[in-house]
């Protein structure tokens, strides 16, 4: 919003002629104006209740010195691409920015950023330089610096993505650094309709948080998703929240076989469909804690089955296996 400060300032710092008459001479000076900052206006804008102001994010700086407090390391990652298939598509950014942080989820320092872009073997599509930014001319010769993304890549704990299901793949495909890591989803992991987010976009978090970025180019959207996931709510950062699901088994659970007609009752419970063309089972499946087990495959047994041995396909998961194929 802009505020047109020196116009406003103005009207209280030139009297009329007419009053200045009224009142005769006097040899005080006149008043000087108040100096408000961006701030100051800022805030009375939002206190009178008819105005909400976005601030523009400004990212951290990267730490001279690592605090021997925040011993862990994570990675925040994202990727632009020349569409969604990792198997025929091709990254064409990858922004990362390593941080630390500690054993109860607290967030110590920026350590370590990387950026680059690096051109595909065919032209970028129209639509996703309308989505990114990013022409044929910025990528021409370049070549992401995978030495440079191994030194923050190597050493990480866990790697964080928002939307690790689409990015992980596309990292695995693209770098053998990418594989035997831990990584974990700021989209699914965290309950953001708890903490009165109305949607998972990384845009919607940052606006409903009250800021605004240069969003989808991958160094900025990683900025970002950190002052996300570092704020304070509910008496934990959402990185607490993340970062305890992480370290959290999850169960697969393949409903194979199940008959067609119950295909309506499995989507409604939350189970997605896989064609088997990924490599999984061709079945409705779903993912729940180890906690919630011994429901759903009651569940599965008394109305899916309707036969109480029935044992479905089931794959343990854990943050080095979740979000692949």
């Amino acid at each position: 919003m802009s505020v047109h400060r020196d116009s406003q300032l103005d009207m209280f710092a030139k009297a009329s002629p007419a009053i200045a008459k009224v009142r005769g001479p006097s040899r005080r000076l006149p008043s000087q104006p108040t100096a408000y900052s961006d701030e100051d206006m800022a805030r009375t804008l939002e206190e009178s209740g008819n105005y909400r102001i976005l601030r523009k994010l400004t990212a951290r700086p990267v730490a001279s010195v690592r605090r021997p407090e925040f011993s862990q390391l994570g990675v925040i990652l994202d990727t632009e691409t020349t569409g969604l298939n990792h198997r025929s598509d091709e990254i064409i950014e990858i922004g990362a920015v390593a941080f630390t942080f500690n054993d109860n989820g607290a967030v110590g320092d920026i350590v370590g950023i990387y950026g680059g872009l690096q051109q595909p073997s065919l032209p970028i599509p129209p639509e996703i330089t309308r989505l990114t930014g990013i022409t044929d001319a910025m990528v021409e010769g370049q070549l992401i610096d995978i030495q440079s993304l191994r030194t923050l890549i190597e050493p990480a704990d866990l790697i964080i993505a928002h939307n690790a299901g689409f990015d992980r793949p596309f990292c695995e495909a693209f770098s053998t650094i990418f594989a035997g890591k831990a990584w974990a989803c700021s989209v699914s992991e965290i309950d953001w309709s708890v903490r009165g987010f109305e949607g998972t976009k990384l845009g919607y978090l940052v606006g409903q948080a009250g800021y605004f970025h240069e969003g989808h180019r991958a160094v900025d959207d990683c900025h970002a998703l950190l002052e996300i996931l570092d704020r304070e709510q509910r008496d934990e950062s959402p990185f607490t929240e993340l970062y305890r699901a992480s370290q959290r088994a999850r169960i697969r659970i393949f409903a194979e076989h199940s008959p067609f007609e119950m295909k309506d009752h499995l989507k409604a419970r939350g189970y997605r469909w896989s064609d088997g063309s990924d490599g999984r089972l061709k079945s409705w499946w779903i993912e729940v804690g180890e906690e919630d087990l011994g429901d759903e495959l009651s569940y599965l047994r008394s109305e899916i089955y309707r036969w109480k041995e029935a044992e479905p396909p089931m794959v343990r998961l854990t943050a080095f296996d979740r979000f692949k194929l």
